[in-house]
């Protein structure tokens, strides 16, 4: 799926996401993902929604954001309570949804000019 043509020359911009990967502006990620207006991590190590503790969060909390954005693959699951305290105790907003939806609205805050941080799982065929 395509996002836009345009790529602001500011901050990162989802450009489109598909089974092949997230592609960011020129770069494209098929595996686990931190994106952040100005910042890629590429080693996250986490394949499921199951993986996320609060060491792997860590590298997103570190980001300092004002909303943090989980992108759980093809189908929304939502986080167990042993995991949403993490962001409760960081005082950081967070929304999950399917990493298509999660793209186009990272796409959406980031232009906005908020401190928004996707972490993304990647589409499977």
């Amino acid at each position: 799926m395509e996002f836009n043509l345009e790529v602001p020359q500011d901050h990162f911009f989802i450009r489109s996401v598909s089974e092949e990967g997230i592609r960011v502006n020129q770069d494209v990620f098929n595996k686990p993902v931190i994106i952040s207006g100005q910042r890629i991590v590429q080693d996250w190590n986490v394949a499921s929604i199951d993986d996320l503790n609060e060491e792997n969060l860590q590298t997103v909390f570190d980001l300092q954001p004002e909303v943090i954005l989980i992108g759980t693959g093809n189908t929304q699951v939502f986080l167990p309570p042993a995991t949403q305290i993490h962001f409760f105790r960081h005082n950081v907003g967070f929304e999950v949804m399917t990493t298509d939806a999660a793209c186009r609205t990272f796409n959406v805050l980031a232009s906005e000019g908020r401190k928004v941080v996707a972490a993304l799982l990647p589409l499977t065929p």
